[in-house]
């Protein structure tokens, strides 16, 4: 009998369907030779401090090194403490069978670092020695799974991924269970969280926030003047910037006088080449739907993971916006499929067939898997999201396999009263990957403005002026979109030149991660939607304002771990050092941390209202009273807007918050009100033109 373990249960009906194992029992299917069952994503995992003896946070513990790290099946916190999750105990004990009964293993776990994990995690807790083979495929559709049974690779063949994977999860155990310990004991108010990869996350988006709030915005005016030859209206702006409004009206008010003309100093022209994009790889996918849809890098994954669940889309989880050679002869399949769907039937025309444009095409830049591609089995009923996101993709396809668009850019000068203005012009030669979807301009290129035959020393009428007010821009809040990016290419931000040569094309997390290290963020409040972008809280900046300067919050620094993990999964480096680097790393941020002085953001001292005779206990999510017999309390999350400690503090002194805006009611409606403390002690709301009404 052979076992094959899947990640999830779709995937293992999917897979036993095929293989004909369709006897249904619990936990598993069997039939034809084959036991088929799966694990509910991570079974398995690393013990916390607790499993090790150390209960509680205590400064005499720091820092916990494990020697060995013990594996335990799952936990779900339960009013204090932390309990095995029952459902991850009952498939473990189908899972343990399966093994005794079987004589090899297939391992059909997803195909990446993760995947992997989970299944070496349960075998090693499981203390199994049965030979395992490895089924590693892109797709779930019929044609690429059959494929993968017959070219199944050795389990050994992924031991570099396996310990860079299980070097990643030490590291991340190692760093958060010791700083967030440290933190949380010397600051002595809640429990704070600290992590490898999140911290220096929170210190992008902190570092960029206070950047925007400091920066003083400068007005300035210039001036436009607006020009009609062989009917074709056309502008051009002051090169000038002044600082006085006066002066610039002056200035138009004198151009005006001298003949309302201008005369053309320079003309140049040259052609630009715009390369067709390269496919999407899972991070480029969110930013893209973020830019577009203002969807979070988690919703986009969770989509992406659907689409391939149903044999849309091929793995979603892929670093790599490449294609291998023999992928290749597979594309005009997909892109004929695609005549069956009506939203590219339009683009479709346009392609160019016996033409596709070879440059997705690169071996060497293929990583565990290639771009995202759809499949040629095409989607007939999806939700609103699911469609945007597939015809994205698809879309995607179609723009990387067609010509370049070129361009003839056109830079003037012109001269109104000894002042130079200037002018741009964009005509569209070959429109190429451009036409797919009719976007000839977007906002990283110049917007397509024809203009008439113009040559040096032709004067030109003004037909009208104005002064524009305008202001110098301050750094702009991240977006999901710009976190991203940020985060894909912190090597670049690295200050050292030959670091940041090395670590040019290394980011901090990877495509698979950095959709939950964001959602870690707002789990733990330390980050929350301000419209489209992405602003720390008071707790948020609180910790960066103590990690700031200390190596915790390093960019540089992570981004290196994740080139040192890179070459443990490619077999150039061994997992050991990298663990030692780790455990020493960690001893010198508990310690740096643990010598911390830290007065947090100078918390009021207030009575509570209740009782009056006890100092009240204000944490991140509550602000309670500490007497049980009192027991007053008061959530600081109230209809989805956190109360900020200035508004606690004139609750529980003068009885009424601020106004606070954008609360939402149960039916999802934003509303703006005063929470105000009443007879009783308990909180309502009150508006401005309508009597409050209770909590």
């Amino acid at each position: 009998m052979k076992a094959i373990i899947a990640e999830k249960p779709s995937v293992a009906r999917e897979i036993a369907s095929l293989l004909g194992a369709t006897k249904k029992k619990e936990g598993y299917l069997t039939g034809n030779g084959y036991l088929v069952t799966w694990a509910f994503g991570h079974l398995v995992g690393l013990g916390m401090s607790e499993d090790y003896g150390i209960s509680g946070f205590e400064k005499a513990s720091l820092p916990i090194l494990p020697n060995p790290f013990l594996l335990t099946v799952r936990k779900v916190k339960k009013d204090k403490g932390y309990i095995a999750d029952t459902g991850a105990l009952k498939q473990l004990k189908v899972i343990e069978q399966i093994f005794n009964r079987c004589n090899s293993i297939i391992v059909a776990t997803d195909a990446g670092r993760e995947g992997e994990l989970i299944f070496r995690y349960i075998y090693e807790y499981l203390k199994c020695n049965k030979p395992f083979e490895r089924l590693w495929i892109s797709s779930l559709t019929e044609k690429a799974i059959k494929q993968g049974f017959n070219n199944l690779k050795s389990g050994s063949d992924f031991d570099g991924l396996y310990q860079a994977a299980q070097g990643r999860s030490r590291a991340d155990w190692l760093v958060g269970i010791n700083a967030s310990q440290a933190l949380s004991i010397v600051a002595g108010n809640g429990i704070y969280s600290l992590g490898r990869v999140q911290t220096p996350t929170l210190t992008l988006i902190c570092k960029r926030y206070l950047e925007n709030k400091k920066f003083s915005i400068q007005k300035y005016w210039q001036i436009k003047l607006l020009h009609n030859r062989e009917f074709i209206d056309f502008k051009s702006l002051s090169i000038k910037k002044w600082e006085d409004k006066k002066l610039a009206e002056d200035t138009l008010t004198s151009i005006q006088k001298n003949g309302n003309v201008a005369t053309i100093t320079s003309v140049e022209n040259k052609k630009v080449t715009e390369q067709a994009p390269l496919l999407f790889d899972l991070t480029g996918l969110q930013k893209e739907a973020n830019k577009k849809l203002n969807l979070s890098a988690d919703e986009t994954l969770n989509i992406a993971q659907s689409l391939y669940e149903k044999k849309f889309i091929t793995y979603p989880r892929t670093g790599s916006k490449y294609i291998p050679e023999d992928v290749w002869a597979e594309i005009p399949n997909l892109v004929r499929a695609l005549q069956d769907r009506e939203t590219c039937k339009q683009a479709l025309l346009k392609m160019k067939w016996g033409r596709f444009n070879k440059r997705i095409v690169n071996d060497l830049r293929v990583t565990d898997h290639h771009g995202l591609l759809i499949t040629e089995k095409i989607p007939s009923a999806l939700s609103a999201k699911e469609t945007a996101i597939y015809d994205m993709i698809a879309f995607r396809l179609l723009e990387a396999l067609s010509g370049a668009c070129t361009k003839e850019i056109t830079d003037i000068t012109l001269e109104a009263l000894h002042y130079d203005f200037a002018l741009k012009g964009c005509k569209i030669l070959e429109p190429g990957w451009r036409s797919i979807k009719g976007y000839f301009s977007d906002e990283d290129t110049d917007p397509v403005q024809d203009l008439p035959e113009l040559k040096k020393g032709d004067e030109i009428k003004i037909n009208e002026a104005t002064v524009l007010e305008k202001t110098t821009n301050a750094p702009v809040l991240y977006t999901e979109a710009g976190l991203l990016s940020a985060m894909e290419s912190a090597g670049k931000q690295i200050e050292n030149r030959e670091e940041r040569k090395a670590l040019q094309n290394i980011g901090i997390g990877t495509p698979a991660t950095r959709a939950s290290i964001i959602e870690t963020l707002f789990s733990r409040n330390y980050i929350q939607r301000g419209k489209k972008f992405l602003v720390p809280t008071e707790k948020g900046l609180q910790v960066y304002e103590l990690v700031k300067d200390k190596k915790i919050a390093d960019v540089a620094m992570t981004a290196e771990w994740e080139l040192a993990l890179q070459k443990i999964e490619n077999n150039e480096t061994d997992a050991g050092p990298f663990q030692k680097e780790m455990e020493k790393y960690a001893s010198s941020i508990t310690n740096e941390l643990l010598q911390t002085s830290i007065t947090l953001n100078n918390l009021p001292k207030l009575v509570c209202p209740k009782c009056k005779s006890h100092q009240l206990i204000i944490r991140d999510k509550i602000v309670k009273c500490p007497d049980e017999v009192c027991n007053w309390v008061q959530f600081r999350n109230v209809c989805g807007i956190q109360i900020s400690i200035v508004d606690i503090e004139s609750l529980i002194t003068k009885g009424k918050t601020s106004l606070i805006k954008g609360m939402k009611s149960k039916s999802g409606k934003k509303f703006d009100g005063y929470i105000v403390l009443n007879k009783d002690y308990k909180t309502s709301f009150e508006f401005e033109k309508s009597k409050g009404y209770k909590k």
